[in-house]
């Protein structure tokens, strides 16, 4: 045994190590304390400033490299590697990369298209509407993607606003081209995916796509000269009117596609995708992402609560993306056994509330929210990378070094931003009052605003906010930060709702109602119900003098004319419609009334889907629908 003699002999330790390691632990500690998210923001943070090294790099060595060459080289590194299952059948890379060829070939054969042209595409979730897209990138076109859910009238304005030379309609929606057909300019050629043309002016594509050769097009005719330059027009609702096409630049697909990476998903990561591929969550965020990390993607033609589980074992799927009314369609199907069973990790998406957040984690197992928040024309984005329940994303003075935001005093019966006595905005405080997010536009964080309409374009910028010449992005969302730079959705601002994932233009649907020849006026606005996101569309209208309300032509009209989520749940029959100061239509004393027949005097319908019809809102059914027993 050793004696104490013997320990003595060993060498000394330096008298300084222990203080300075008692030091290093008090840091820790502090840091713990006083700044706990400092290592996951500082990891976030040079992720984001990685990748925009690289692209600047990229910039000014003069290689120009999108989402597209991104795509056709992989299709040569990783060939048979599947990129896209769609209903059981695997599409490799180089399977994606021929077909899209073929599809440019057809293309070139017409001569009808030169580089720069815009081709829009109507079409639901296939794997043509990727091949589709590819193609025509491949000419050099800037793609228009149309919600197919839009129709007659809206559908005509979208496609006239973005100024196609062509249009592609797929096999499906041979319905809806029918009812805008007689109206569409004689300027625009129409091309739908069938073996055979449903009429002579009208072009079928899957017959030659079948006789077209698949070698590579030339890359002198999809290379861009500058990032900024045009790619995708994606259609949003914004916060008033009809759908707009903002402009999506080569540098925003690319943005858009390291949302993935950026939350920590792999190339060996399979991401299921069940959102309509016009929105830019799926094309951008989904397919993008794919691109981004090499990795594979099972495309649905459409959600489906009941399939969704068994669809992720299936095809061993590891990242799902969402929005929050598809996490709560998950929570409200009845309990299984074996629904931790799955190896789905990463959810990534936006709009989940609070309780529904934590009822998906509890039920389906130890599967990451990834939160973010972005508008698909903005120059700002968030992403809640450490995983705080409710909130879209975090901040800090480095982050917003590099994309500068402000929250700013909002005045709603205005409905415009507070000015002080010196006409400048006003910020608020942080951790206590709802303000309006805006976001800094400069030459480093460009907003590309909208094709073909100018007046929309200057609509969103805010100028002179805080100095004289200063220019800001008006996003229309109220924002919340709290005292650790969290962020957390509020509301929207202007005459828009959110529903099912979209955004409603109140004025689009009030222009709808008052086609109508029993219809004065409309005021459209959405009212909140429980256990719901967003808000429902309800409308209050006053009928013309000694006119009567006409429900079955009422259902007709809304059906006919307007998407399923832009269709008024409620109708408030009122006898005179109530201004602002500013001669505006009042919405707020509606909003805060709701749908209550017990506490509204007027006369309450509601749309009932079951009986395709407007009814009587009765108290019961009142009840029902607060209670979740009638599915809105």
């Amino acid at each position: 045994m050793k004696s104490w003699e013997d320990f003595s002999l060993l060498p000394m330790l330096p008298s300084w190590l222990p203080g300075a390691a008692a030091g290093l632990v008090s840091l820790h500690l502090i840091q713990r304390l006083l700044f706990p998210y400092f290592w996951a923001d500082l990891r976030y943070l040079l992720k984001v400033l990685i990748y925009g090294v690289r692209v600047e790099l990229y910039q000014r060595q003069g290689r120009i490299v999108t989402t597209l060459d991104k795509f056709v080289k992989l299709a040569k590194k990783q060939p048979n590697k599947p990129f896209l299952i769609y209903e059981g059948k695997v599409h490799t890379y180089q399977d994606v990369d021929r077909r899209s060829n073929k599809v440019a070939h057809v293309f070139l054969r017409t001569g009808s298209l030169k580089k720069g042209d815009t081709v829009a595409l109507l079409m639901g979730n296939e794997p043509d509407f990727i091949h589709m897209w590819f193609g025509l990138a491949k000419l050099g076109c800037v793609v228009a993607f149309l919600n197919f859910n839009v129709r007659a009238r809206s559908l005509l304005h979208c496609i006239n606003s973005c100024k196609p030379k062509i249009l592609v309609v797929g096999a499906d929606l041979l319905g809806t081209l029918e009812e805008i057909l007689p109206n569409l300019g004689k300027d625009v050629t129409v091309w739908v995916v069938t073996k055979s043309s449903p009429s002579s002016s009208v072009h079928s594509l899957l017959d030659k796509i079948e006789s077209a050769p698949e070698n590579p097009i030339p890359d002198s005719r999809r290379s861009a000269n500058n990032l900024k330059s045009s790619a995708l027009y994606i259609f949003t609702s914004g916060t008033t009117g009809l759908p707009k096409a903002a402009v999506i630049s080569h540098m925003q697909v690319l943005k858009g596609a390291a949302g993935l990476w950026a939350f920590g998903a792999v190339a060996e990561d399979v991401i299921y995708i069940t959102l309509p591929l016009y929105h830019s969550a799926a094309s951008l965020l989904g397919i993008g992402g794919c691109i981004e990390l090499g990795a594979t993607c099972v495309l649905k033609r459409k959600f489906s609560a009941s399939q969704f589980w068994n669809d992720c074992k299936r095809y061993n799927v590891t990242v799902i993306q969402y929005i929050g009314e598809l996490c709560r369609y998950l929570c409200s199907q009845p309990v299984k056994e074996g629904e931790k069973d799955h190896k789905v990790r990463l959810a990534v998406g936006n709009g989940v509330r609070n309780d529904v957040w934590k009822e998906f984690v509890e039920r389906f197992g130890a599967i990451k929210i990834c939160e973010f928040y972005g508008a698909t024309e903005g120059n700002i984005c968030f992403m809640n990378h450490t995983g705080k329940i409710g909130s879209v994303g975090r901040t800090n003075f480095f982050y917003k070094l590099f994309f500068p935001f402000d929250l700013i005093k909002y005045d709603f019966k205005k409905d415009e931003p507070v000015r002080n006595r010196h006409g400048w905005c006003e910020r608020v405080k942080k951790g206590k009052y709802p303000g309006l997010l805006i976001s800094k536009v400069s030459a480093k964080n460009p907003f590309f605003g909208y094709a073909g309409n100018k007046r929309h374009t200057e609509k969103k910028l805010l100028c002179d906010v805080f100095k004289k010449g200063d220019l800001y992005f008006n996003t229309g969302d109220l924002m919340v930060q709290d005292s650790e730079n969290f962020l957390y959705f509020w509301d929207r601002i202007g005459d828009t709702f959110r529903w099912k994932g979209e955004n409603v233009a109140t004025t689009e649907v009030s222009d709808v109602i008052v086609m109508l020849d029993f219809i004065q006026e409309a005021n459209v606005y959405g009212v909140s119900v429980p256990a719901h996101e967003g808000k429902a569309g309800m409308a209050s209208i006053i009928l013309k003098q000694n006119a009567s309300l006409n429900l079955e032509k009422m259902y007709k009209q809304v059906v006919t004319f307007l998407p399923s989520y832009a269709r008024p749940l409620f109708l408030r029959v009122q006898e005179r419609m109530e201004m602002t100061g500013t001669f505006k239509q009042q919405k707020f004393r509606l909003v805060d009334e709701g749908f209550n027949p017990s506490t509204i005097p007027d006369p309450l319908y509601f749309l009932d889907n079951t009986k395709k019809a407007y009814v009587l809102l009765t108290k019961e059914m009142h009840d029902m629908i607060l209670a979740g027993k009638i599915r809105l």
